[in-house]
Parts: structure tokens; C-alpha cells; sequence
């Protein structure tokens, strides 16, 4: 339930809304506690962002271990509790965790999925842009909570395998939702999690973004709370 708050509430904060309206209170894991959620526009978020230079020098993906055992002790991995706090119908959940049923809405190209195994769960930023950004000074052990991230709803989502294959390790200067309707969205969930996570971007990446926060996402919220 928590985590379902949490997930819905991280959707209506990027929405088209005032600035100064008061955000609904926020449930949070416990370990996320201590920390403040940060609201402000897309523009200004950006501007919150460090600009470097990316380098990809000794990338491999095993240096994020993922799936790990979640945030729960409900026997699921943490694949599964994404799918369970995404689902629009809640799937059934056998021994081992194996979810059957169940439908799922994939906001990247609006379609509907009744398969768990048609999925798959995106990082948001790409662990690849991840080590670039910043995440190759890392320890181990902060890589895997940021593959594992539960405690923002913006930082892992399920969506079509077919868009998230074609997404693969691109930023939005290269790939961008096949729905328009989902740019703003999605540029906003991208920088609340580079600066979640304390990730910087390249200029050509920063260059795409405020085309979007200057134009028509100019009226986008993003809320973030740093990582502990």
C-alpha cells in the first residue's frame, strides 16, 4: 500500500500544475525518511543539474546487481514489486512469486498489457548513463540501491519491452517516448532522478532538455527526494 501511495503520488507531481499549490503528503520507506522532498519547475530543475563530460571507461552491467530482494519481505524481487505497485489490475501472486493475470499501462506508448512477461522494468536513467553520469566513482553497494530504487516512483517503471529495448541506454538528446503526450513526463521523471542520484549530464543531453523545459514543458512540477 505504502508503495502504491508513493508510486501514484511520484505520477501527479510531474503533472501540468501551479507551482505553488501544496503537494499531498508523501509516504516514504523508512530509510528515505530524513529527507526532504524537493519541488520546483522543469526549467529550474535543470539548472540544479552539474554539467560534465560523460565517460563510459570500464562500463558493465553486472556492476549494478539487479534484481535484488526488494523492499519487502514478501518474497518477491524487486522486478515483481514494481510490477505489483504499477498494475492498474492487481495480478496473482503464486508460490516463488509468480504473478499470472493482471493488466498493466505502458505510459512510454499508451498500451495496455495483460502479460507480467511482456514487461520489462525501466531505469529511467539507463544504468549505462548511470556509471557515465557519475555512478562509475560509486561503492558496489550504492550502485545496487540505485538499480533496485524503489523509493522514488520515477526511478524504475513498467513499460513494453518493445520501447524499452528501443530506449536501450539513450538520453532523451537521442530517444524520446514514441507518445508525445509522454515527453513532459518523461523528461521530468529523467531529471528528478539525475538529480535524485546526483548525476550530472553532457551538454547535448542538456540541450535537449531545455528545449522541452523552455517550450512545451515549460509548466512541468519536478519533485525529487535525494538519494540517502
Amino acid at each position: 500500500m505504502i508503495k502504491n501511495l508513493l508510486r501514484g503520488f511520484g505520477a501527479l507531481s510531474l503533472a501540468l500544475v501551479p507551482l505553488l499549490a501544496s503537494p499531498p503528503a508523501q509516504a516514504a520507506p523508512s530509510s528515505a525518511r530524513m529527507w526532504a522532498a524537493e519541488v520546483t519547475t522543469l526549467a529550474d530543475a535543470l539548472g540544479l543539474v552539474a554539467v560534465d563530460d560523460e565517460d563510459r571507461t570500464g562500463y558493465r552491467r553486472s556492476a549494478f546487481r539487479h534484481w535484488n530482494s526488494g523492499d519487502l519481505t514478501d518474497g518477491c524481487n524487486t522486478r515483481n514489486e514494481v510490477l505489483l505497485a504499477e498494475a492498474t489490475l492487481a495480478p496473482a501472486v503464486g508460490a516463488g512469486c509468480k504473478l499470472t493475470g493482471g493488466t498493466w499501462l505502458s505510459y512510454y506508448d499508451t498500451q495496455e498489457v495483460a502479460r507480467p512477461g511482456a514487461l520489462d522494468i525501466d531505469h529511467m536513467v539507463p544504468l549505462a548513463e548511470a556509471w557515465d553520469s557519475g555512478a562509475s566513482a560509486w561503492t558496489a553497494a550504492r550502485r545496487e540501491a540505485y538499480a533496485n530504487d524503489q523509493g522514488a516512483a520515477a526511478s524504475l517503471v513498467a513499460v513494453t519491452a518493445r520501447t524499452n529495448r528501443q530506449k536501450a541506454d539513450q538520453d532523451p538528446a537521442q530517444w524520446l517516448p514514441p507518445t508525445p503526450e509522454a515527453h513532459c513526463r518523461y523528461t521530468g521523471e529523467w531529471v528528478a532522478t539525475k538529480l535524485r542520484w546526483q548525476l550530472t549530464a553532457d551538454t547535448t543531453e542538456m540541450d535537449a532538455l531545455k528545449v522541452f523545459a523552455e517550450g512545451p514543458c515549460k509548466g512541468t512540477i519536478v519533485q525529487y527526494t535525494p538519494a540517502p
